[in-house]
C-alpha cells in the first residue's frame, strides 16, 4: 500500500509542471493578457508547453533514477 502511495505522489510532482504551464497559458488567456492579435502567439505557446512538458519529464526521470538505486 505505501509503495503505491508513493508512486501516486511522485506522479503527481511529475505532472506538476506541465500543469503549471498549462494554468499559466490559461491565465495569461483568461486575463486578456493573452490575445489573438499578439505577436509570435503559437510559438510562444509552443515554447510555454513544451517547457512544462521538458520539466516533467526531466522531473519523472529523476525520480525514477533515484527509486532504483
Amino acid at each position: 500500500m505505501r509503495a503505491m502511495s508513493r508512486s501516486v505522489i511522485e506522479g503527481a510532482l511529475a505532472l506538476a509542471p506541465w500543469l503549471a504551464s498549462m494554468y499559466v497559458f490559461y491565465w495569461l488567456e483568461s486575463s486578456q493578457f493573452w490575445t489573438p492579435e499578439t505577436p509570435h502567439r503559437g510559438k510562444l505557446s509552443v515554447v510555454l508547453l513544451g517547457a512544462g512538458m521538458i520539466l516533467s519529464f526531466l522531473v519523472r526521470s529523476y525520480l525514477s533514477k533515484r527509486r532504483s538505486r
